[in-house]
């Protein structure tokens, strides 16, 4: 019998896979699905209640999108509360939603509700909302006694500005949806730095940079380092023993795969590997991407 978050996994992975995209699913992942459909790519932890999610799982699932210039996100039924939909939420920092809200969003029907402290709110488009004032012929003191604000507040909304969801539905009523900013879920977020990266940087790391690779060490994947220069990523296990999904995510992302190990060469003959001797005299990044791509 599937557990509420496997039945969740399950229909969120057909979804997908009806959507075009090619999946990987992960476990003891900070990730639960990886999915790819031209340059769009999605990392995905799927839970019954965000809740459960821990700081150190989203900062992770933050930091290694970052580096594959994907989205993150959680998609959960409950966060202590059952999740409305179409509205956003937010787990340290990732986008958390419903399955509904996460299938519109897919389909091009991006939200503009999101969850804050203040509660519900949507965010007024000021150049659209001047403009539907304008069309609408509506003064400003017809337009402030409607929504139930001052002729100031209304000022606001045409520069854009936050309301509360008790306003945004008397602003509904008049002009629709189209006066409000739609929330882009599907934005890059910004580099993030893998925690404790810096703290703990090995000779694999340092070497990378002065390959000139942006590199980090990885935790929850099934790898340990990540590394990109440009269009490049490179995916890096350590050790004596290939994880078996490190091939596979490799793949899904374009990215080339190398394993380091310690003592014995990993009998998996189809992926690169060298000793860390040999990887810390490679001089140049050229070279480096030449042995992979030609192994």
């Amino acid at each position: 019998m599937l557990l509420m978050g496997d039945r969740l996994s399950e229909r969120l992975g057909i979804f997908l896979l009806k959507k075009g995209f090619t999946i990987k699913s992960l476990s003891r992942c900070c990730f639960d699905i990886i999915a790819r459909k031209g340059s769009r790519i999605l990392l995905i932890k799927v839970l019954s209640d965000a809740n459960a999610i821990s700081d150190e799982y989203a900062e992770q699932m933050k930091s290694i999108s970052s580096y594959m210039q994907a989205s993150p996100f959680i998609v959960a039924e409950t966060a202590g509360h059952d999740l409305q939909d179409n509205v956003v939420y937010s787990r340290y920092g990732v986008y958390t939603l419903s399955f509904s809200t996460f299938r519109n969003s897919i389909d091009n029907k991006l939200p503009y509700i999101s969850s804050t402290k203040a509660g519900l709110t949507a965010r007024i488009a000021g150049q659209r909302f001047r403009q539907s004032v304008d069309d609408a012929g509506i003064s400003s003191s017809d337009l402030s006694r409607k929504i139930g604000v001052s002729r100031r507040m209304v000022s606001n909304y045409e520069n854009g500005s936050q309301v509360t969801m008790q306003k945004a539905e008397k602003i509904y009523d008049i002009f629709g949806h189209s006066v409000f900013e739609k929330i882009d879920l599907f934005s890059q977020h910004p580099a993030v730095q893998l925690p404790g990266s810096s703290a703990k940087e090995t000779l694999i790391t340092r070497k990378y940079s002065e390959l000139g690779f942006d590199a980090a060490e990885a935790r929850k994947v099934p790898f340990n380092i990540i590394a990109r220069k440009d269009e490049e990523i490179i995916l890096t296990g350590i050790g004596d023993k290939v994880n078996p999904n490190t091939t596979s995510v490799s793949r899904l992302l374009d990215a080339e795969n190398l394993v380091i190990f310690n003592s014995k060469r990993p009998k998996e003959k189809n992926i690169p590997s060298l000793t860390k001797q040999e990887f810390m005299e490679f001089e140049e990044s050229d070279e480096l991407m030449k042995f992979l791509k030609e192994y």
